[in-house]
């Protein structure tokens, strides 16, 4: 086995390398592409579409099929315009945006002052870090208590949390430009501190429903999935005889005019989530809020990515609808972001759909003899935010011990768009035929891949790109003793298996049941 050694990239060289990679071998494309694409919405290519499929498969696997109280459904995009106004969207789904009069780019406002705090938090870290290394039994909590650098730009994010909170909760636009000024935080295209002043953009994007534009109702494109799920609360528990506590599981496009689309599939105007709404019993709520946060995070960890990449962020302002809001943030090359929101959303949404339409959104509880309205705990997470999650982390250049190197995505196998390649060793003598075989043998339970052009070592290469986990070369000899050779992606150890044995191989090494036995 070879000597490997790994590259190491910055957050800006990974972050181009990976964009690079994506639409090089087929994962992601510039939307509209030969009309010179659309700002902010990408396609999936083969590759990305498979993968895709695989972790919204094990997000529904891990949701659904795991918990006999949690259901699924699939709510159409398209709904009553009411709906919107009753989650409170149409009134209060918006951005504090401001322009620099400079560059004429517009910033989200919020954005910029979190970018302005997380270089504060750098800059903690980093004496944190220079310590560590200097003292061998070195007491972290005592450090950031004492250090003066430390302790004082933490009052520094304290006072700016705390000023920016006060902020938005009175909605103070005024206040929030005030902040960016003193803050001295400059345009990263200008580099000057000409703004305007702050305005507040709505985010739905609006259509019309009919077939004449003069008698057309607006409606709007869904902003989340949420919704269809809260319309659909007594549909399903009547039907499903579900007793609370009880989810409603979905997965589906949803819409918004991001104004700052930015950081490739980070942020779009089309974009996938995988929401459950957990409807539980009033004054029980906050329990399972802090359940969910420990189950989720644990689905995360099953990926097999680094704890370290992982944090929890409380929310400066909570939502309207909420009582406590966190994400799971992860580190991407360009920071730690949020990856998946957790929330508590008290009954605020039942209730307002059962005062907007009239009917009645309550639950009859057997135990207690009572009707109440439901509270509701809420995991969001957008599915190509895992997608760009699950690409930083398996993106990897290596060097190897003979002077050569090569790029591997180590996607979590059971991940990964193709499991198993099958590679006869040349075009001839039987061996395509044989390669067929195994092929037809495994296809049925695994997406396989199929090349006989180029050398080996080229075939190889191409398969680390995409990160298929497996690969089976056919030789001469293949003929004669019935064995092949199988390539493990990660190590490129080679060793010589039964052309038997491949399957129950092949299952152990992609299979998902043994993720899924980590979260029961």
């Amino acid at each position: 086995m070879s000597t490997i050694t790994i590259k190491k990239l910055s957050g800006e060289d990974l972050f181009k390398n990976i964009i690079s990679h994506s639409k090089e071998y087929g994962f992601i494309f510039q939307s509209s592409e030969i009309y010179d694409g659309l700002s902010a919405v990408y396609d999936y290519g083969q590759m990305g579409a498979e993968l895709k499929k695989n972790l919204r498969d094990y997000w529904w696997k891990a949701m659904v099929q795991l918990n006999e109280n949690i259901v699924g459904i699939d709510a159409a995009i398209f709904m009553h315009p009411t709906t919107w106004k009753a989650s409170g969207h149409v009134d209060a789904f918006s951005d504090p945006l401001i322009d620099n009069k400079d560059s004429k780019k517009r910033y989200r406002a919020d954005v910029l002052i979190e970018e302005h705090v997380a270089k504060i938090e750098a800059k903690i870290e980093k004496e944190v870090e220079k310590a560590k290394s200097r003292f061998e039994n070195f007491d972290e909590t005592m450090f950031r208590s004492t250090n003066p650098r430390v302790v004082e730009n933490q009052k520094k994010i304290d006072e700016i949390n705390a000023r920016f909170k006060a902020a938005l909760e009175e909605d103070k636009l005024d206040e929030v430009k005030q902040i960016i000024i003193d803050l001295e935080i400059t345009c990263p295209v200008s580099g000057t501190r000409n703004w305007t002043d702050v305005r507040q953009f709505n985010l739905m994007f609006n259509t019309q429903l009919g077939s004449v534009s003069e008698e057309a109702s607006t409606i709007y494109l869904r902003p989340e999935t949420a919704q269809g799920i809260f319309v659909n609360f007594l549909n399903v528990q009547k039907t499903g005889r579900m007793k609370i506590p009880f989810g409603i599981a979905q997965t589906g496009k949803a819409f918004r005019n991001e104004i700052v689309a930015r950081q490739f599939i980070f942020r779009m105007r089309e974009f996938e989530q995988m929401e459950m709404q957990f409807f539980v019993k009033p004054g029980s709520d906050l329990q399972w809020y802090e359940q969910w946060k420990k189950t989720r995070m644990a689905w995360h960890n099953s990926l097999g990515f680094p704890e370290s990449k992982y944090r929890f962020h409380d929310h400066i302002k909570l939502a309207h609808y909420a009582n406590a809001a966190c994400d799971i943030e992860f580190e991407f090359p360009f920071g730690f972001k949020e990856l998946e929101g957790i929330h508590s959303r008290t009954d605020f949404d039942l209730r307002n759909h059962e005062k907007f339409s009239g009917k009645k959104l309550q639950y009859f509880d057997p135990e207690d003899n009572e009707n109440y309205i439901p509270y509701v705990v809420e995991t969001s997470i957008g599915l190509d935010r895992l997608f760009l999650a699950t690409m930083s982390q398996a993106y990897m250049e290596e060097m190897l011990e003979d002077g050569s190197s090569r790029v591997v995505l180590k996607i979590p196998p059971f991940l990964a768009p193709y499991k198993v390649a099958v590679l006869p060793l040349v075009k001839k003598d039987g061996l395509p035929e044989k390669a067929r075989e195994i092929m037809n043998q495994l296809k049925l339970d695994h997406l396989c891949i199929y090349e006989e052009k180029d050398s080996i070592g080229k075939r190889y290469r191409r398969m680390d790109a995409i990160g298929t986990p497996l690969c089976i070369t056919i030789d001469h000899q293949s003929l004669e003793d019935n064995m092949v050779t199988l390539r493990d992606r990660d190590t490129m150890q080679q060793e010589r298996v039964s052309i038997d044995a491949l399957m129950q191989l092949v299952e152990a090494k992609v299979s998902i049941r043994a993720q899924l036995q980590k979260l029961m």
